[in-house]
């Protein structure tokens, strides 16, 4: 009876992780009817944030700086300063991540960038207007999706396990029906949240990506900004200077290696 100890072991992680889903989503509703974050209108860092976190913000301005040609991004994966005056905190902590020699490699000054207080302070301000998810939070919807993702895994591990271990005195076919059961639970949890709640963020409350649609449709067609806001919104595969993309495609290969 084996077997029936991995069922119950199942069970147990299919039921907590959607559990955990339907309270998250819960709490996302509820901030959501409070209509938090009326009126503010967001800047391109606040969007950057929002669509992925401070390593976006530390994105949007090296492609910002180096379209103004106040920094050279080379397609070998290099960030030299042409200007080191920054117009505000956040092209500051670049010019400062990349170092008094003016140059250094663009993984590094990404890294640097997004960790410095002036990025922080656009996710403090955020989270202050309630269109952020404070940091460290783990009862979000896109963390709950992802606990239930690999609750569905668990179960498919386990029901593998149970088929494969010999001695089961259940025929394998009712063996497999059992632990389909909590696999379906946690597979209809996710057509539901894909439905109902559905896209998921790591960093945006239900209003702050209720702003970000706002943004991009107002934005003026065919000007720098809305150039800004495309990479604000969508990273660097918004970027269409084949030299740009080329340079962070090194920030990727350092990524990796870390």
């Amino acid at each position: 009876m084996f077997w029936v100890l991995l069922l119950l072991l199942a069970w147990a992680v299919a039921g907590t992780a959607c559990t955990r889903l339907c309270l998250a989503a819960v709490r996302a509703a509820a901030v959501d009817a409070d209509d938090t974050g009326t009126g503010h209108d967001l800047t391109l860092y606040e969007a950057a944030f929002l669509s992925g976190g401070p390593a976006r913000v530390a994105d949007l301005t090296l492609v910002s700086m180096a379209r103004q040609h106040r920094l050279l991004l080379a397609h070998t994966g290099w960030a030299t300063v042409v200007d080191p005056r920054g117009r505000d905190a956040i092209e500051r902590s670049v010019i400062g991540a990349i170092g008094p020699d003016g140059q250094s490699r663009i993984g590094p000054v990404r890294a640097t960038a997004a960790a410095t207080d002036a990025v922080r302070d656009v996710a403090a301000r955020l989270v202050d207007a309630g269109l952020a998810v404070p940091d460290g939070s783990t009862t979000t919807v896109a963390s709950g999706v992802r606990q239930v993702r690999a609750a569905a895994l668990v179960v498919l591990a386990l029901g593998a396990t149970a088929l494969l271990t010999p001695g089961a005195e259940m025929p394998q076919g009712l063996v497999a029906l059992w632990f389909a059961l909590p696999l379906a639970l946690t597979l209809s949890c996710l057509a539901i949240a894909r439905v109902e709640v559905h896209p998921y963020s790591r960093w945006a409350s239900p209003a702050g990506q209720r702003l970000l649609g706002t943004l991009a449709r107002h934005a003026g067609a065919g000007d720098d900004r809305t150039y800004l806001t495309s990479v604000a919104v969508r990273g660097i595969r918004a970027v269409g200077e084949p030299d740009l993309r080329a340079a962070f495609a090194h920030r990727e290969q350092y990524e990796w290696r870390r």
